[in-house]
């Protein structure tokens, strides 16, 4: 039977060796053109900090220029991380880009660092002591800002004359506390099996426990998965190598920018395993269309998921311009699948 579900990216700004941050943040526009023109549901913008091979530490500066730069396609963070900054300045922030973009941004919220705890110490404000783990305070507070019902303390008395627009809240996770929170707050809610492959015991809490809020009436999910598309299946392969080894090389603590396709089959070759098996611990979906399309199928239904992101990073620009318009061709546009895309909400 035909399995239904929106097609989106997170799109996490890869620097190819040899290219700058600048050439990262303006392939971002590029692909974000392309997306919206594919039938795209969404385009989300990742954070990270400190690192060589990620442009983007601002989701909230990409969105405005993406926004602009397309028509239909929904932008949004995926996610801001939460616990580095003020809730009161991320719904102002996101508050703005709400009433320049109208029913078009959303704002997906995270726990995690996105860096080193180094770099997150760097983060702070306060250097004094480490920061408290208050997530779900914080993320408490901030819901209240975008309902427009501030915190009751007298020392936020003047909040009470802010009126926010409020994006689309979304929580993002790797892990079954995710699942909790987002059920408890009724949220939408977005799995990243690119980090955790484990997720569809959290995912069933989610749908089973899920209370209905102003946000939802009915649980939401997605989940954000590796996915390379080319030609060929050993095309496809080919063209992960370059994920491959940066991955494997940032579990051992080694930072780079994006390798080259070639440099990274000389550096997986030595570790003298199978490509396919590395980094341990992670899913990468790779193939031609069809075979792309059957493994999203397969994790559509593992999850039982409304929506699948689709993240990947490669050296070539034009290849990673090209993988994302084989699946929408595939999966979007071709009626090849027989898929059934939802709506955009």
């Amino acid at each position: 039977m035909p399995v239904a579900f929106q097609l989106s990216v997170l799109d996490q700004s890869p620097i190819p060796e040899g290219r700058t941050t600048a050439d990262a943040l303006r392939n971002t526009i590029e692909l974000a053109r392309l997306a919206d023109r594919l039938g795209y549901s969404r385009y989300w913008l990742a954070e990270h900090h400190g690192t060589p091979a990620l442009a983007c530490a601002s989701p909230e500066v990409m969105i405005g220029p993406v926004a602009d730069a397309t028509r239909r396609v929904r932008i949004g963070s995926g996610g801001v991380m939460l616990p580095h900054y003020s809730p009161l300045k991320v719904a102002e922030s996101f508050s703005m880009l709400a009433a320049l973009f109208p029913d078009r941004i959303d704002l997906g919220i995270g726990r995690a660092a996105g860096t080193s705890p180094g770099v997150a110490f760097a983060l702070q404000r306060d250097r004094r002591q480490a920061a408290p783990d208050d997530f779900r305070e914080q993320l408490d507070e901030l819901l209240g800002y975008l309902e427009n019902r501030p915190p009751s303390s007298g020392l936020f008395r003047q909040l009470s004359l802010t009126r926010f627009t409020s994006p689309a809240p979304w929580l993002l996770g790797s892990s079954p506390q995710s699942a909790v929170w987002a059920a408890e707050l009724g949220l939408p809610y977005c799995f990243a099996d690119f980090i955790n492959p484990a997720g569809a015991q959290a995912a069933a809490y989610y749908r089973n426990r899920f209370q209905p809020s102003r946000w939802l009436d009915r649980p939401r999910l997605a989940v954000c998965v590796w996915g390379i598309c080319a030609n060929s299946d050993d095309e496809a392969m080919r063209l992960s190598a370059s994920l491959r080894m940066m991955s494997t090389l940032l579990f051992r603590g080694q930072l780079i920018p994006v390798p080259t396709v070639e440099r990274a089959l000389r550096f997986l070759s030595a570790e003298g395993v199978p490509a396919e098996s590395i980094p341990t611990g992670r899913r990468i979906l790779t193939g031609a269309p069809a075979t792309l399309r059957a493994s999203l199928e397969a994790v559509v239904a593992e999850y039982r998921a409304d929506e699948v992101f689709v993240v990947n990073i490669m050296h070539d620009h034009a290849a990673r311009l090209r993988s994302y318009e084989l699946i929408a061709q595939e999966c979007l546009l071709s009626g090849v699948s027989g898929l059934q895309i939802a709506p955009v909400r």
